[in-house]
């Protein structure tokens, strides 16, 4: 084998590996459509929704009462979320915050729930800051 084809097969490998970490169901989160999103989000005890985008992006237009943890900040400020707390998360298309719920997986967070496709499909009241 030619040091041109290792190099291809390792770059095929990682391409796979990232598209597969991506798109792997991460367990212990429940995916929701916006309506049921939004049912979760008004149940109002004990829920704790995390905007997960950065700020600029949160104050250009959140979800009325979530709270804003960059997915950029959540390692150092995991401690700041309770498990006891109905965690739901949300970012613009749902990738950064199926990562978040792997972050706090591993933070001992052992339940979560996340917005099937992002701020871009929710359809309820939002706020700007």
């Amino acid at each position: 084998m030619s040091f041109t084809t290792i190099l291809l097969l390792i770059a095929y490998a990682v391409i796979i590996w990232y598209v597969i970490s991506r798109f792997v169901p991460v367990k212990g989160l429940e995916n929701l459509k916006s309506d049921q999103f939004k049912e979760r989000v008004n149940q109002k005890s004990r829920v704790l929704l995390i905007d997960v985008r950065e700020p600029h992006e949160y104050k250009a237009g959140h979800i009325p009462s979530a709270v804003n943890i960059p997915l950029s900040q959540l390692d150092h400020r995991a401690k700041e979320i309770s498990s006891k707390n109905d965690i739901l998360l949300y970012c613009r298309s749902g990738m950064r915050s199926k990562q978040a719920a792997k972050i706090l997986k591993k933070h001992g967070i052992p339940q979560m729930t996340h917005l099937q496709g992002g701020f871009i499909t929710w359809s309820g009241p939002t706020k700007k800051k």
